[in-house]
């Protein structure tokens, strides 16, 4: 080995390297394998984590609202993080918590249209009972 460095911000090693029968060079890249992420649904079935399936939820419960892609791409790649940090294989209903608790940060209005989805709202009452919640945790007390 002639040279070695991190390369791809971090994501690869690149190491130069010399054939010691002919000393010609070249050059290899080492990359860390991650340990897929089994997501259990609700009806027991097994299926690979899929980022595009929890952004494509994000993307339609942040429609016409000013919430930036890239920041929408970092609360999947946290989520995906803290999913990874389990070490095992994780419910829907986890992925979708870490979902919702990421999103509540970003926007109020997207946070309750994804919950409908996700909770399954049904009637007009269980969209004043998550707002009143919603409020309840994210407004300042006001002193008498």
């Amino acid at each position: 080995m002639v040279d070695s460095r991190l390369a791809e911000d971090g994501v690869a090693i690149r190491r130069r390297r010399e054939c010691s029968a002919c000393c010609q060079r070249f050059t290899t890249f080492e990359r860390i394998e991650e340990v897929a992420i089994n997501v259990i649904k609700r009806s027991g079935e097994r299926e690979p984590f899929n980022r595009a399936k929890i952004m494509g939820g994000l993307m339609s419960a942040c429609k016409n609202r000013p919430v930036d892609e890239e920041a929408l791409a970092q609360l999947v790649d946290g989520v995906e993080e803290s999913m990874r940090v389990l070490n095992r294989d994780v419910t829907s209903e986890e992925v979708g918590k870490a979902t919702l608790d990421a999103l509540r940060k970003i926007d109020d209005v997207a946070y309750v249209r994804f919950a409908s989805v996700y909770k399954g709202f049904e009637e007009a009452d269980d969209f004043a009972r998550e707002i009143g919640i919603l409020v309840k945790t994210t407004a300042p007390k006001l002193r008498s």
